[in-house]
């Protein structure tokens, strides 16, 4: 099978699941799940009628008559006010009854048991449910939680949520040279993608259920891939055509189908996207750090963020602010810094390193043959850029650009060779 373009990899992989079940999570568990069914007011906004400002509570004309004072917490309901009437209030204390306006401290003039002021009528008076009347839908289904949506839920009467259930993730990270402490020798590295990857999972909305690490072993990955406490499993490496990649065969052997066995882009060729028979989804990524990390964005986020039921995210695009070689066939994926509403490469983007990504904002999506249009970008999750870079003008193919950014104050030039 051909490689797959980039473009319909990404939206097979986003296609290819359908959102996990609904479960109520108690407020402080739904953080990063998406919601299962709109998020609907069980009570209005505001409760009841309450004071905006700390004042007096006044009934029809003045001068006004002091009664009683009423206070935020207080219990039961406060006397009605008749006309002339006036109570000294706290913000967010229930509004007697028969009160046309709040007048504020520093309006008001008291003498004794007397007020005086001028008064709006419904002035300085939060009316129940102008906010938010009960029953009212105020987030879809899709959205994801974060600490904004739980003090929404909150304020409107939810003790739970109900959520898509997270995807479970298990990862096999496969290679006999690979270290995870300590200088590697001639021979070894350190691994990269074991540290980088249950980040991006969270991310995306799932949770890393297990991981394992195995030598290039093809009855070891069979065997892990049998396991069916994960919803997704990711297999780091083994995904290429050598001797000790394995991860095509063993999918064959358990009668998989494997619809994306390579994508048309640079890095990261060697991917793929599987199902098994039982319904767990199989996503390989390269043994690259960077190759992996592009794969990661290309197909296992858009699978995780599927069937953990997150609204797609809208596309973001940019124009791209300094040199980039496109490739003829393939897309490139380039790490940038954003700057303003252009994207500036970075630089250091070889398969085998992170350094770019590293100090990166998101990677550049630069389709077959670019000729300088605006470009997609894949944020990178929890991104920043080390250091500030300058304004920058756009540059287009064929135009020389000055040399600007961090890679300059180390005497590098900050541009983007042609992927191999």
């Amino acid at each position: 099978m051909s490689a797959v373009a980039w473009p319909e990899a990404r939206r097979y992989a986003r296609d290819a699941a359908r959102p996990l079940g609904p479960v109520p999570r108690p407020l402080p568990d739904a953080v990063g799940s998406a919601l299962a069914v709109p998020l609907v007011a069980l009570s209005p906004l505001p409760a009841y009628h309450s004071a905006a400002m700390d004042g007096y509570a006044v009934a029809g004309p003045g001068p006004w008559q002091l009664t009683g004072r009423v206070l935020a917490g207080d219990p039961g309901v406060p006397a009605p006010l008749t006309d002339g009437d006036a109570v000294e209030i706290g913000t967010g204390a229930v509004v007697p009854a028969g009160a046309d306006a709040v007048l504020p401290y520093e309006r008001a003039t008291r003498t004794g048991r007397t007020v005086h002021g001028e008064i709006e009528p419904g002035r300085h008076v939060r009316r129940r449910g102008e906010d938010c009347p009960v029953g009212q839908e105020v987030l879809p289904a899709g959205t994801v939680v974060n600490p904004v949506v739980l003090g929404l839920a909150a304020s409107l009467g939810h003790d739970t949520l109900t959520v898509h259930r997270r995807p479970r993730v298990g990862m096999v990270v496969t290679g006999a040279e690979l270290r995870t402490a300590g200088i590697p020798t001639a021979g070894q590295v350190r691994d990269a993608i074991g540290p980088m990857l249950p980040g991006l999972v969270r991310a995306a909305g799932a949770e890393l259920a297990w991981s394992t690490r195995i030598a290039d072993d093809a009855s070891a990955l069979v065997a892990a891939l049998l396991r069916s406490d994960a919803d997704v499993l990711v297999v780091c490496g083994a995904t290429s055509a050598g001797a000790a990649d394995h991860l095509r065969r063993a999918l064959d052997t358990l009668a998989a189908e494997v619809p994306v066995r390579g994508v048309a882009c640079r890095p990261g060729h060697p991917q793929l996207l599987a199902s098994l028979p039982d319904g767990r989804f199989v996503v390989g990524l390269p043994g690259n750090p960077y190759a992996a990390l592009v794969a990661a964005l290309t197909l296992l986020s858009p699978l995780l963020g599927r069937l953990a039921g997150r609204t797609e995210p809208a596309a973001l695009t940019a124009t791209l602010a300094g040199p980039v070689a496109p490739h003829d066939r393939d897309t490139r994926l380039v790490p940038v810094a954003r700057v303003g509403s252009a994207a500036l490469p970075v630089g250091h983007d070889r398969p085998g390193s992170l350094w770019g990504a590293a100090g990166a904002d998101a990677l550049a999506v630069v389709p077959p043959g670019w000729a300088g249009a605006e470009v997609e970008l894949l944020p990178l999750p929890a991104a920043e850029t080390a250091l500030p870079l300058p304004a920058v003008a756009p540059w287009r193919p064929g135009v020389a650009a000055a040399p600007t950014g961090p890679a300059q104050r180390s005497g590098e030039i900050a541009s983007v060779s042609a992927a191999p």
